[in-house]
């Protein structure tokens, strides 16, 4: 026995209504098109399920049974639908985001605003972590995108580019360097250096050394969060070197920014996901939102600076 959904629905809507023109209404089909279904289930069935008068219709015992569960059964589909169709259109859904603090201070707020706005159904959830996690909370699955810099391809993971930014040297307002007409690595050197701990000091320490050999670029303190650095950096103890999308924290510490040259070094950071996983409308949506509205914010960058 293998009755379809539409025998089914058939049969509720006949039992509700007790009448089959009521019922063919509510189907959206002709009287006979819902008498046939009817037949064609209690042929399916090898039983009546309901008794036919000129005036009305009657479950038989067996129509009595299987209406309750039938009925059960169409409601638990079609709530189920529907709960899909919120989530491909939109209408609900999570977002886990993992991303480095400093990004969680100044560009992921920002986004997660901004796509709020077209979506505010959707719930975005960010974990701002220490650089070297992010990557570490996608591929647990904890988060369902990660917003990171380059690092080692993995297997289990895909990575699609993001954005490329040069370094730029953070220094409090009065500083020598404000008056310089240009910064370079050189000056770096120059005063204490105050880095971040794990691979970001590593990679930049190893790119210096293979560009500039007779530039002793040594931190003079080695901290956790960019945050703190800057922090560091305002009162005095020192400079660092992040990257531009850092421009907003940097302003409420009331630090000046100025573009590295002799080399110029960038950075590129990627959108994390984990290789063979599908992931959620809502995933999808963020992700097809966050490319268009990063490239929007560095063209009004690029434009301000000229």
């Amino acid at each position: 026995m293998n009755p379809t959904l539409r025998q089914m629905r058939a049969f509720v809507a006949l039992a509700k209504t007790g009448n089959f023109t009521l019922a063919a209404q509510y189907m959206h089909v002709t009287q006979s098109a819902l008498s046939g279904l009817i037949k064609e289930l209690e042929q399916t069935l090898e039983a009546r399920v309901v008794d036919r008068s000129t005036r009305r219709i009657t479950l038989t015992d067996i129509g009595r049974e299987l209406y309750p569960l039938f009925s059960q059964m169409i409601d638990d589909l079609d709530g189920a639908l529907a709960n899909v169709a919120d989530h491909t259109q939109l209408r609900k859904g999570v977002v886990r985001i993992a991303a480095p603090q400093l990004m969680c201070c100044t560009l992921v707020p920002e986004a997660m605003a901004a796509y709020r706005a077209l979506h505010p159904e959707i719930d975005v959830r960010v974990a701002d972590s220490a650089v070297d996690n992010v990557i570490a909370r996608v591929l647990s699955g904890e988060s369902d995108i990660g917003i990171g810099p380059e690092r080692e391809a993995i297997p289990q993971l895909q990575a699609r580019e993001l954005f490329e930014m040069p370094f730029a040297l953070v220094f409090p307002e009065g500083h020598p360097l404000d008056s310089a007409k240009r910064v370079t690595w050189q000056d770096v050197a120059r005063y204490p250096f105050i880095a971040l701990q794990g691979q970001f000091t590593e990679r930049l320490l190893a790119d210096m050394h293979a560009l500039l050999r007779d530039v002793p670029l040594k931190p003079a303190n080695e901290v956790t969060f960019m945050s703190t650095a800057l922090a560091m950096v305002s009162a005095g103890l020192g400079i660092t070197v992040c990257l531009p999308y850092a421009q907003p924290l940097a302003q409420l510490y009331r630090l000046r920014m100025r573009p590295l040259e002799e080399p110029v070094l960038t950075r590129r950071f990627f959108v994390y996901t984990r290789a063979g996983r599908s992931l959620s409308p809502a995933a999808e949506s963020f992700i097809d939102f966050l490319f268009p509205y990063v490239e929007e914010k560095r063209v009004l960058a690029r434009l301000q600076e000229d």
